[in-house]
């Protein structure tokens, strides 16, 4: 039976119902009185079974926001999300929403109370920081609908700080090769070479081994990253299928990496080490993982040496991509590269690109399309208006309207 009503006397009616099975396996309940006569009783006990039915029912409970984002954390992205995205996760909850909205039960949190957060938040930090917090505030209470905690996300009644888009750093040729003389002596100047041929990000970059690449078909297999969690370099798979991806290399590349393996055989001889095809390609003299954070410092100084203010290590990817546009490269064949998850989310990033080129592209269909005429040749007879036509038919409409006055 899944549900009863029990007299407990003086008017009043307890109603029990049978809702599933508790995480310890025990059977779980929803107890709840009703005082008036039986039928008022009967009607809300048929409430409750219509609402499990239809799976909108709402166990109840004085759960906070900061016990849910616990649960969620724990459970849902700890086993379905990376030990990255969990600690990126953590850090949000544990210091922006667990302050401002923790206290709060979760039943009680209204769409006024979130929007009045964003307001407060967006006076200390960027707009595009608190519509992070956003996405985490809103996925977790999207879990607490689909668990019942909730009938509805009050985060979709919320409008989010819109994020100011970020004015992108490339390199123009002149820099680029501005770059590669300065940092030509630098013991990082093959991974930053690497990262401006191919569009690699830092952490394939660090994690590519030699088998990984194929000198022989000019190709480069980005089959696991590096990162840095709590001081700790770490290999992991690739975050997405997209990101699991082959890349093309240029020729010069392949020459480059070809003589730079043959410069890394030398060394590990002469330190007593095997060379392996499971050796990292970008290493240390001991043959080490770099270090990204160290990477990223020594990069910042090799650009300042060049004279290139505000330019990351991330920029030499945008560099391949602005580059690969201007010289008419396609679009998904520059978004597979880059392992984006689709094409139109590499048009909207490289977008003010892709507008500068409307010049070139005009100046392209100008060479195609022939000169238009505007005026008539002294030798030519053409009329550009057929003046005869509009007379003749100037005269029929005369004519008719005088045929119908007649009539």
């Amino acid at each position: 039976m899944r549900g009863h009503i029990r007299d407990k006397g003086n008017h009043s009616w307890q109603i029990q119902i049978y809702t599933g099975v508790a995480p310890d396996g025990k059977p779980r309940r929803h107890f709840e009185t009703v005082r008036g006569r039986k039928g008022d009783a009967q009607r809300r006990l048929t409430e409750l079974l219509t609402s499990l039915d239809k799976g909108v029912y709402t166990p109840p409970g004085r759960i906070t926001v900061t016990e849910h984002l616990h649960q969620w954390l724990n459970g849902y992205v700890k086993t379905n999300c990376s030990q990255r995205t969990l600690d990126g996760y953590q850090s949000i909850i544990e210091r922006h929403l667990v302050p401002a909205l923790g206290n709060t039960q979760l039943k009680q949190l209204h769409p006024q109370a979130i929007q009045s957060y964003y307001g407060t938040a967006c006076e200390t930090l960027s707009t595009r920081t608190v519509h992070h917090q956003h996405r985490v505030l809103s996925q977790s209470l999207k879990f607490a609908v689909r668990q019942g905690y909730l009938g509805r996300n009050p985060c979709e009644l919320v409008d989010p700080p819109s994020p100011r888009k970020k004015v992108m750093r490339t390199l123009t040729p002149a820099e680029v090769e501005v770059l590669f003389d300065t940092a030509k002596n630098n013991c990082y100047y093959p991974i930053i070479y690497t990262a401006v041929s191919t569009g690699l990000r830092q952490a394939e970059l660090l994690g590519l081994r030699w088998r990984d690449i194929d000198l022989n078909m000019l190709s480069i297999s980005v089959s696991q990253v590096l990162y840095k969690r709590r001081g700790i370099c770490q290999f992991k798979e690739p975050k997405t299928t997209h990101s699991r991806r082959r890349v093309a290399m240029t020729p010069k590349l392949a020459l480059f990496l070809r003589e730079y393996q043959a410069e890394r055989e030398r060394l590990y001889h002469e330190l007593g080490k095997p060379f392996t095809l499971d050796d990292i390609v970008f290493a240390n003299v001991e043959g080490e993982p770099i270090d990204p954070c160290v990477l990223t410092h020594a990069f910042g100084r090799v650009a300042a040496r060049a004279g290139l203010a505000n330019v990351r290590f991330h920029d030499l990817r945008h560099t391949f991509a602005s580059l690969m546009l201007l010289r008419g490269a396609k679009p998904k064949v520059i978004s597979e590269a880059l392992g984006h998850s689709s094409v139109a989310f590499t048009m909207d990033t490289y977008s003010h690109i892709i507008e500068g080129m409307q010049s070139d592209a005009m100046a392209l269909l100008d060479d195609v399309l022939p000169a238009g005429i505007n005026g008539v040749s002294q030798n030519s007879n053409a009329k550009l208006t057929p003046i005869a036509d509009i007379t003749s038919s100037k005269n029929y409409k005369i004519a008719s309207n005088a045929s119908v006055a007649q009539g």
